[in-house]
Formats: structure tokens, C-alpha cells, sequence
């Protein structure tokens, strides 16, 4: 199964959360690239983020960030 290039961009997003202080969130701003915000608003879509442009995540957002750093630090290790 191939992961399509949206999904590795929320991926990407997920990974720029600090989890060690969840009240710290994101601001994807106007000009970043079409990909980065079109991934935000997914995320926001999905209800992983409290904005459509970042803000903080949701406790799903955070279960989701959990499971994707864990997965690159898992991968990066071995």
C-alpha cells in the first residue's frame, strides 16, 4: 500500500507538535506552500486541531501525534 504525499504532509505537521507542553501550538501562515495548509485544514477537518490554520491539538490531535512521532523515532533507531 502507498501512503499518497497528503497524508506524509499531516504526518509532517503531526510531528511539529511539542508533546511535552500540549498548551504550545502551531500557525500555518498564508504563505506557506498550498500542500502545508491544505494539510492544516485536514487535520482541522478531522478534528485533530482546534483551527483551521494549527492552533492546538485536540485529544485525538494528540493520540495521532503520539502514534506518528513514535513511529519516526522508531523508525529513525533502527
Amino acid at each position: 500500500m502507498e501512503i499518497p504525499d497528503d497524508l506524509f504532509e499531516e504526518i509532517e505537521l503531526l510531528n511539529m507538535y511539542k508533546l511535552d507542553n500540549v498548551s504550545e501550538g502551531l500557525k500555518i501562515h498564508h504563505d506557506a506552500s498550498p500542500e502545508r495548509i491544505s494539510a492544516i485544514k485536514r487535520l482541522h477537518e478531522k478534528d485533530l486541531t482546534t483551527l483551521e490554520d494549527g492552533g492546538y491539538l485536540t485529544p485525538l490531535g494528540i493520540l495521532a501525534a503520539e502514534h506518528a512521532q513514535a513511529l519516526i523515532t522508531i523508525l529513525r533507531s533502527t
